[in-house]
């Protein structure tokens, strides 16, 4: 009796362990095309918990560049036409991540996250720079996406007890030339409808 009840938790440990295993597969095999945590290559998409509120606005970067910058300074012009108060300080925060993936070159090289890429321009701040790490899936092969690709996320916080008010999380493909264009197409997507959950187009120049 004792044995039977031994080889069945033994089964049982036996088929989890089966399944996680074809879910970390599942998980490698995922399409890069998609950018990871975020809606399709060229979509937008916004989970509107509540209308953005009329509160002042703190809209932070996650990194300093001369683009974040720019597309950070277009975000708070938006807000400001809704009826904010915006700033760098006080407030609800609004945490704003821009992302630039260049997958094209290959294992070769080239494939950035983070760092300075081609559109930084020359008052980023030296003192924030990242290092270039290279994209790669996990068994060393590169990425398959074709061109380089611009990523901006939006999450605004609420000022007591750091609550998720509202996100938005958008890409395009774009070369580092077009980059501001393709990113001040993409904000204006997002603000078009703001306040309002959606997956959509994300407004990518063609």
């Amino acid at each position: 009796m004792i044995k039977d009840k031994g080889d069945k938790t033994m089964r049982i440990a036996t088929s989890l362990m089966a399944l996680l295993a074809l879910g970390a597969g599942a998980a490698e095999a995922g399409d890069l095309a998609q950018v990871p945590g975020g809606p399709k290559l060229g979509q937008l998409e916004i989970k509107a918990y509540q209308a953005i509120p009329k509160t002042k606005t703190a809209v932070q970067l996650t990194s300093d560049t001369a683009l974040a910058r720019n597309l950070r300074r277009q975000v708070m012009i938006r807000l400001a036409r809704r009826g904010n108060d915006v700033g760098f300080s006080g407030g609800n925060v609004m945490r704003m991540d821009v992302s630039y993936f260049d997958f094209s070159t290959g294992s070769g090289g080239g494939a950035t996250i983070g760092g300075n890429p081609g559109y930084d321009g020359p008052g980023a701040n030296p003192r924030l720079d990242l290092p270039r790490n290279k994209f790669e899936q996990r068994n060393g092969l590169s990425g398959g996406v074709s061109s380089p690709t611009l990523r901006i996320v939006l999450t605004l916080y609420s000022l007591d007890g750091g609550k998720v008010l509202w996100m938005a999380s958008t890409s395009c493909p774009t070369f580092s030339g077009t980059a501001e264009a393709a990113g001040l197409s993409m904000v204006d997507a997002i603000f078009d409808q703001a306040d309002k959950n959606r997956i959509g187009d994300a407004g990518c120049p063609l």
